[in-house]
């Protein structure tokens, strides 16, 4: 073997050894050190008076629009928002209103009390009095966390879905936008509670 290649195989182990070593102990780090600093932001949000204006940027009637997996359109609207200086990238909002626009021709909207927009992943999540429609379905709960960057949606404590094929009331109802599978569980050990309409 010449010494030429002889090089080009070690830098291209070298390579790989490095690509192995980012990947599997220096990216984790980074995400959690990430976490650990918005959860850091959010403690420091319950601990000081956010109606203070160092801490914070108010707006009303605020609305987003965008593009969810490159094809279907959303549309994200709040009566009052604000956002933290420290964690820009996170909308905190009143009245949450969504709009989202599936490749099945449906069109789901969720609204909530209050709730957070992440402005870069377009992760939601709702909170107090959230309701799902979608035409067909209805979907009443307390929490809802609708999660672009894993094509999902987690609808959560005091879940009740009806349609025209009955109605389920569980704790806890997960749904895979690409499988369009749903898991149903409790958080104790009742049984989720399920009505067909035949």
């Amino acid at each position: 073997m010449t010494a030429n290649k002889r090089i080009v195989q070690l830098s291209l182990i070298s390579m790989g050894l490095l690509l192995i070593l980012v990947t599997y102990f220096f990216y984790p780090k980074m995400i959690k050190n990430k976490f650990l600093e918005e959860e850091t932001v959010e403690d420091v949000v319950t601990k000081t008076d956010i109606t203070d204006s160092k801490w914070r940027n108010t707006f009303e009637n605020v609305e987003y629009k965008g593009l969810y997996n490159m094809d279907k359109p959303f549309k994200v609207k709040s009566e009052n928002a604000y956002i933290l200086i420290k964690n820009s990238d996170v909308v905190y909002m009143t009245n949450m209103y969504v709009t989202l626009h599936m490749d099945d021709g449906r069109v789901i909207i969720i609204t909530s009390d209050k709730g957070r927009y992440n402005k870069v992943t377009y992760d939601c999540f709702f909170e107090n009095n959230v309701k799902a429609i979608d035409g067909k379905t209805t979907v009443l709960a307390e929490n809802l966390d609708l999660l672009a960057t894993e094509d999902s949606a987690t609808v959560y404590n005091n879940v009740f879905l009806t349609n025209d094929k009955g109605s389920l009331r569980a704790d806890k109802v997960y749904y895979d936008f690409e499988t369009k599978h749903y898991q149903v569980s409790m958080f104790s050990d009742d049984k989720v509670k399920i009505k067909l309409i035949k």
